[in-house]
This record gives structure tokens, C-alpha cells and sequence, in this order.
């Protein structure tokens, strides 16, 4: 799975747009969030002499309010390959200027008119160890609440992720996973309802397993 890092949004060049010596980049909080500060917005500021402020956690509904009401405060903002596609159709994004940005040094894989690929990542099974008896060792263990009781904490938009554990819970193989079983993944999800917490960001994600709210987690 892979993060896009978005072109600057429709409707930047309005009076709330960040001033032209700075600009604001938003992404998912946490130690993601972190390591992109350190590995790319102190040096690109320190070269450019552009200073870049940090928001979030990214908020595709609050993305599209923004340019609705035509008050943009994001000028870059980490969001989903599906996202990005979406919100470029939907004329929530400018178009990148590849007269400032060498289009030839990008993957054309994952890079479009509007949003260039970031980093790769992926799930993985966490727990508390002072709220778990005994440790997970498959997603099966997640959906398992009789030999792992307490919450269960999932990302809670669907595409990245929380299909696929659902039916590598249920039996279903890696090497078959797709096309998903949609029916099949909820009907799985289903059977711990009532102990899912969902999460929308990295720094929520980690606060519910470091409390003990969820015992269990899906995490970056």
C-alpha cells in the first residue's frame, strides 16, 4: 500500500492561502507525521527559505469543506492513492507545476497530474501487553474475543486495509484475497461489533493501544 502526497489544493490562491513564504503541510499526526517533518519539511525549509507548518490529521472531510467555502488554509497534504484520484476528478486539487518539479525523476506508477506517490507502509498487528493475556500471533486472534477478550481498534476507512484482515481472519489465503468478498469481510467484521473502536489517524491509533482502550489494533 502506498500514501500520495497531494498537490496543492483548489482554491490556494484565495486571501486565506498560506502566505508565499510559507505554506502548510498536513498529514496524520503521530510518529509519521514526525518523521516527515525531519526528513522533509526542516530540510525542504531550510534549502527554500519557505517555512512549513504543520497540521492535522488529514481530514478528507474537512478537505472538501475547505475548498467548498473557499477558505483554504492546506497546501500539502498526505492522503490515500484512492483519495487522490478522487478529489482530482472532483476538482478538489490543483494540478502540479512540473515546470518546478522534475517530472522525469518520478515513478510514473504512482504519480499523476496531481499527486506525486510518498512512501510505502503497511498494517500490523498491535496489543497492550498490560491489557492482553497471552500474545496474538494472526489476524484470527483479533477476531478471537472468547481467548483474547477487550476492544479492538480499526482504521476506519475501508480501502487501506481492514477488508483484507477481515477475510486473512476468516480463512481466506494472501495469494486469494482478491477480488475482495466484500459480503464475507463484513459478515466477519460483524461478529465483533459491538468490540470495534475505529481510529482516523496514526496519533489516535497509538493512544487507544498505549491506554488500554483497545487492547487490539490495526496500526501503521
Amino acid at each position: 500500500m502506498r500514501l500520495i502526497l497531494a498537490g496543492v489544493l483548489a482554491g490556494l490562491l484565495s486571501a486565506t492561502a498560506a502566505k508565499a513564504d510559507e505554506m502548510v503541510f498536513t498529514s496524520w499526526g503521530g510518529t509519521t507525521q514526525e518523521a516527515q517533518t525531519k526528513s522533509w519539511a526542516e530540510p525542504f525549509a531550510a534549502s527554500s527559505g519557505i517555512k512549513v507548518l504543520q497540521d492535522g490529521p488529514t481530514d478528507y472531510g474537512k478537505l472538501k469543506a475547505m475548498v467548498d467555502a473557499k477558505n483554504v488554509t492546506w497546501d500539502v497534504v498526505d492522503v490515500e492513492m484512492d483519495f487522490a484520484i478522487k478529489a482530482a476528478k472532483d476538482g478538489l486539487l490543483e494540478p502540479i507545476d512540473f515546470a518546478a518539479v522534475p517530472k522525469a525523476d518520478l515513478d510514473p506508477r504512482f504519480s499523476n497530474e496531481h499527486a506525486v506517490g510518498s512512501f510505502y507502509y503497511s498494517f500490523v498487528l498491535a496489543w497492550n501487553k498490560g491489557a492482553v493475556s497471552g500474545e496474538p500471533t494472526s489476524w484470527a486472534d483479533m477476531f478471537d474475543t472468547k481467548k483474547f477478550p477487550g476492544k479492538r481498534t480499526f482504521y476506519k476507512w475501508s480501502a487501506p486495509g481492514v477488508i483484507e484482515i477481515a477475510l486473512l481472519a476468516d480463512g481466506v489465503p494472501a495469494d486469494k484475497l482478491y477480488p475482495l468478498d466484500l459480503e464475507r469481510a463484513f459478515k466477519k467484521l460483524d461478529t465483533i461489533k459491538s468490540d470495534i473502536v475505529w481510529w482516523g489517524g496514526g496519533a489516535e491509533s497509538q493512544q487507544l493501544i498505549a491506554s488500554g482502550e483497545a487492547a487490539f489494533g490495526q496500526l501503521w
